[in-house]
């Protein structure tokens, strides 16, 4: 079973935010965490370029274009030249920001203990019962 580039960045982006839970949980307390969220799609027309950031977003976006366009999927930060960089998630005009804020902090905190910490039994349980919902992150080819 191998995992997607969209399933590998959940996972990178959950062990980052584990480990900021951990070390230094008043900064997600107070707001200070960010996910920059990258565009999934470029749709580029003669005259705009359009960014999509889901499969949803991308069939909003080109069914509304009347002329040609072209359509390129980012594979991630590392394809993307320093001038799209900008555009798509450093620029504060254009960039999509999701502020980390958990709405329960115990149920927080349990959830991240179950899940990456010592408790194989009940990692096991939750996998176990609830781990289909999340089958379409892997790539079962």
């Amino acid at each position: 079973m191998k995992i997607t580039s969209k399933g590998y960045l959940s996972l990178l982006r959950t062990l980052i935010l584990a480990m900021l839970y951990t070390l230094t949980p008043s900064l997600i307390e107070k707001g200070k965490v960010y996910i920059a969220e990258t565009p999934l799609y470029e749709i580029t027309t003669k005259n705009k370029t359009f960014f999509a950031f889901s499969e949803s977003e991308k069939i909003k976006i080109s069914s509304k274009l009347k002329s040609k366009y072209t359509l390129q999927r980012s594979k991630g930060l590392g394809e993307n030249d320093p001038d799209m960089m900008w555009k798509t998630t450093m620029n504060p005009d254009t960039r999509r920001l999701i502020q980390v804020m958990p709405q329960d902090r115990e149920q927080t905190k349990k959830k991240f203990d179950l899940l990456l910490g010592d408790n194989l039994q009940g990692r096991k349980e939750f996998i176990k019962n609830s781990g289909y919902q999340y089958l379409e992150l892997a790539d079962m080819s």
